[in-house]
């Protein structure tokens, strides 16, 4: 770790001192067949087009598109073409926060609860401790719930309010897990702190004096301009291109990836990471904010078992820190929709490398394509990086293919759902995660979650499928049904674990003024309950107490006791007369006095 320090320290002294040390290129000259090479490579991806920006100390000296943004109309990529950079938003997020911490509204390595009262996690050695460093270095020990947000439409503050709900997977500061809603909850606390919403405070900070004056944070402003680029999937079973739907409810989670831009606005964000937070001999980012989100934190890759041009990965905050074939370098890339991104930085080498790409399957390129061109302007070598992503990328989609053929090996034959159709339909909900709608669609059932919808086939006994779909794969909803008979959930695997989702009850069973008209005293033969409403829901003032969760109608089950129920007996205007309690399946009825 002291090596680690020293060597990070020895890059950011040569990073402040670039135009002395920075190495002389002739660009020109060592990528000389660079057009050949690229294009080859997006013909062997079968990939439309890319874009690539290369900066060296303080200019863009080659920024050059290559194929299509938009296959159907033959229109070209060119360095003003806006990509969505996805994830290589995030150290803007951290930088935003960097400057609070420079104007003393927060610490790096304190508590963020002691900042921001409101923010709760899932327990209490999370809210005692967590940092705003954890939350930026993926260290909090929470994994990554993609689903949460992925297509659904909470804002920032529901994300935010969701976090109390993610139970750690692993102990804090105990191993990298990637998580994208810790960088919405940032781009919140940048609210919180200065007033301004995030979009505003990173338009004011940064885009302006860096002159990002392209650079924007919805997809429907992107819409409007000339030049957005489009994303495209390859077919599973053939080589045809398709077009893929553009990604545009993500404003919650935006401080996680919601920039678009294109390269000659990034080649500005660039030099102004090579020059220490300089740009236009105007230090815009203080020199103290490039250095803490260089900082290792969190070791983000595991020993190589095959390849060894990357050593030593460790993320920081917005940035992963490396050794390319013994060069310091920093990068992250981005991933949305089917858009790919990935910039590079070599600090002590004065040099930056920007690529987009802009076809689902093209997940490798922007990182190979980086590669290919350090190689050549450092002088490093060559190493055949087409030639094994390419190979694995190929040999996986075969495999895949005949994985199709075959037929699924946990399938039973022959049984049937143990409810009748529409005993399954409803609303089921996680309090994390959101509503999951269960509909009949003919002879079978649809889901809809987080504005994807599609059709279910009975799988077997309470299991039910959906087709494996090209774009939103292949779901499987397990139905549960509780000791009354009555479908009361459903088990999905999402993301790093199974989510349970609840059925959700009547609306009126929830609604305190409801529940104020069955409050009282209930009489039966050497019996009494007495009833009274707790905060939102009804308790039984027995010793120990007994709670009521709404069922159906005006059915509730005691949390307690999962075999019993009670029915309240009322009359046109909800006010109750009686109660039917339910138990070891026979029934007592009750008087309300």
């Amino acid at each position: 770790m002291k090596t680690a320090r020293l060597f990070l320290c020895l890059c950011l002294v040569l990073t402040a001192n670039i135009c002395a040390n920075g190495q002389r290129f002739n660009a020109e000259e060592k990528l000389k067949d660079i057009d050949s090479t690229i294009n080859k490579i997006l013909k062997d991806w079968n990939v439309p087009g890319c874009g690539v920006g290369i900066v060296i100390k303080d200019k863009l000296v080659f920024a050059k598109g290559y194929g299509y943004r938009d296959l159907e109309n033959k229109l070209p990529i060119t360095p003003s073409t806006l990509f969505q950079i996805a994830s290589n938003t995030k150290l803007f997020t951290a930088t935003a926060i960097g400057f609070l911490v420079e104007e003393g509204k927060l610490e790096w390595d304190k508590p963020i609860k002691k900042y921001v009262p409101q923010i709760e996690f899932y327990n209490n050695e999370l809210n005692t401790n967590v940092t705003i460093r954890d939350m930026l270095s993926h260290r909090t020990g929470i994994s990554r719930h993609d689903n949460i947000w992925f297509g659904s439409r909470f804002t920032r503050q529901q994300l935010f309010d969701k976090l109390k709900y993610l139970e750690p997977s692993i102990p804090l500061r105990q191993g990298f897990l990637y998580n994208n809603l810790m960088y919405a909850a940032s781009g919140h606390i940048v609210e919180l702190l200065s007033g301004k919403t995030w979009e505003q405070y990173v338009t004011e900070k940064i885009f302006i004096p860096l002159n990002m004056g392209n650079s924007i944070f919805t997809v429907e402003e992107a819409k409007k301009k000339a030049a957005f680029v489009l994303p495209y999937y390859e077919s599973r079973e053939s080589s045809k291109l398709q077009p893929q739907p553009i990604i545009d409810h993500s404003q919650g989670v935006g401080p996680a990836g919601c920039i678009i831009s294109n390269i000659n606005d990034l080649s500005t964000w660039l030099i102004t990471q090579i020059y220490g937070g300089k740009y236009l001999d105007k230090q815009v980012i203080p020199q103290r904010v490039i250095k803490e989100t260089l900082q290792p934190a969190s070791l983000s890759a595991t020993v190589p078992d095959k390849y060894y041009e990357t050593i030593n990965s460790m993320f920081g905050m917005g940035r992963n820190t490396s050794s390319y074939k013994g060069h310091y370098r920093t990068e992250h890339g981005g991933s949305t929709g089917g858009i790919f991104s990935n910039i590079t930085i070599l600090p002590a080498d004065s040099l930056g490398v920007i690529v987009f790409s802009n076809a689902a399957h093209s997940r490798p390129l922007p990182v190979m394509i980086t590669n290919i061109i350090i190689d050549k302007l450092l002088d490093l070598g060559a190493t055949p990086w087409n030639e094994r992503e390419l190979k694995d990328y190929l040999k996986m989609k075969a495999l895949n293919q005949e994985a199709r053929k075959k037929q699924d090996e946990d399938h039973i034959l022959n049984t049937k759902p143990s409810h009748l159709l529409t005993d399954y339909i409803g609303k089921y909900e996680n309090a994390a995660y959101g509503i999951m709608e269960i509909k009949a669609m003919g002879d079978n059932l649809q889901f809809t979650f987080n504005n994807k919808t599609l059709d279910l086939r009975h799988y077997h006994y309470d299991r039910f499928v959906s087709k494996d779909d090209e774009i939103h794969g292949k779901w499987s909803l397990l139905f549960d049904t509780d000791a009354h008979g009555i479908v009361q959930n459903i088990k999905v695997s999402l993301d790093e674990k199974e989510v349970v989702f609840l059925r959700k009850a009547d609306a009126k069973l929830s609604d305190t003024a409801f529940l104020k008209k069955l409050e009282g005293t209930y009489e039966s033969i050497g019996a009494t309950l007495n009833f009274v409403l707790s905060g939102e829901e009804l308790v039984i003032t027995s010793s120990p107490p007994q709670h009521l969760e709404p069922l159906k109608n005006a059915v509730f089950k005691i949390r307690e006791f999962s075999d019993r129920t009670i029915e309240f007996i009322v009359d046109k205007t909800d006010v109750a007369t009686g109660l039917r309690l339910t138990s070891g399946g026979k029934a007592i009825e009750f008087t309300k006095k």
